[in-house]
């Protein structure tokens, strides 16, 4: 599943490419019976709302609040309010940006980019199942009618979603921080204001639940801390020489200390290096991230550990569902 690093490197992308640009009409072929009645573009009763909504607003910012994607749009033709499109990649969406062309005809892959040479090409970007067209002017020239001489020239971001379980939602602008869908988000793990008295704060915070809890599942809990999830757990623990399955309340104040700072510099270091594509991740020119280039335990089993003058092993046990791996010598098991 696509975290933090991956869904900033998202975000820049769709400043860097779509703020400023209306959207000229959107498409779907999510439909589920299970997803009736919610308030998500998988419900074709909700999607045409949905539609009728977003379609001649502009995009005018994208921020990202842990794994989710927030696209704000200008005030709505149809109500006049403003609305924050939301996107959550889930296991295996990630969004592409260029242009496209449709075929009615091609019912598994209908959209396809002009460019088949290029990244966007990639097999793993041919699953696409949400669609924003949009008008293709650079940021003020957001209209065609004000721009009769400079024909607009259609692009697109599309969501590519090879295992369809995306969340695609549209959500009042002046209530998204009391939305059902981020009301219950902890901290975000990279602003200057999250130190480490609010780091051991927030672990501490569930104190019955935290207590029984393994740091790595601490660490992946949303509510406790915004963005983290099963890959840059393990090597943020790695990194501080803490067992996955240690303790809060039991890891000494210098490990606290050390996964604090591991926490920073690998979330960090994962955005510098554009997102982790051991999956199907990809940005939205369609190319790999590099992240995973760089992984010390990450789905490193069985291989030496290279910590300098370790000698240990990288191992994989299974920790309240997820995989954890983690180095048998200096990663110190806390109870």
């Amino acid at each position: 599943m696509p975290e933090l690093p991956e869904v900033e490197t998202t975000t820049q992308g769709i400043r860097k490419y779509a703020v400023g640009k209306t959207i000229v009409d959107c498409w779907t072929d999510y439909d589920s019976a299970f997803h009736a009645g919610k308030e998500n573009i998988k419900d074709p009763k909700y999607f045409k709302e949905f539609k009728k909504l977003v379609v001649g607003t502009k995009i005018i910012g994208a921020e990202r609040r842990a794994k989710n994607i927030l696209v704000h749009l200008s005030p709505s033709e149809m109500d006049g309010k403003k609305y924050t499109l939301l996107i959550h990649l889930k296991m295996t969406g990630h969004v592409l940006y260029g242009k496209y062309s449709f075929d009615v005809k091609n019912k598994k892959f209908p959209w396809t980019p002009d460019d088949k040479a290029g990244a966007l090409a990639d097999p793993f970007n041919r699953f696409i199942h949400f669609v924003l067209t949009l008008d293709g002017l650079d940021g003020h020239l957001s209209r065609q009618e004000d721009h009769p001489s400079r024909p607009a020239q259609p692009v697109h971001l599309a969501l590519s979603d090879m295992r369809k379980f995306a969340k695609v939602t549209l959500i009042e602008t002046s209530s998204l921080d009391t939305s059902l869908h981020t009301a219950h988000l902890g901290p975000e793990p990279l602003l200057t204001s999250f130190d480490l008295k609010k780091f051991k704060a927030r672990l501490s915070s569930k104190s019955t639940k935290s207590a029984k809890m393994p740091i790595k599942s601490a660490l992946m809990d949303q509510e406790l801390i915004a963005g983290i999830g099963n890959i840059y757990s393990d090597e943020i623990l790695w990194r501080a020489g803490v067992h996955p399955e240690s303790g809060f309340g039991a890891i000494p104040e210098k490990q606290v200390a050390l996964m604090f700072k591991a926490m920073k510099e690998v979330l960090k270091k994962g955005i510098d290096l554009g997102g982790d594509s051991m999956s199907d991740y990809r940005n939205l020119d369609g190319e790999r991230g590099k992240f995973q280039e760089h992984h010390e335990a990450y789905q490193r089993k069985n291989e030496p550990c290279r910590k300098k003058s370790c000698g240990g092993k990288i191992l994989r046990k299974v920790i309240k569902g997820r995989s954890g791996h983690f180095c048998d010598t200096h990663q110190k098991l806390f109870l």
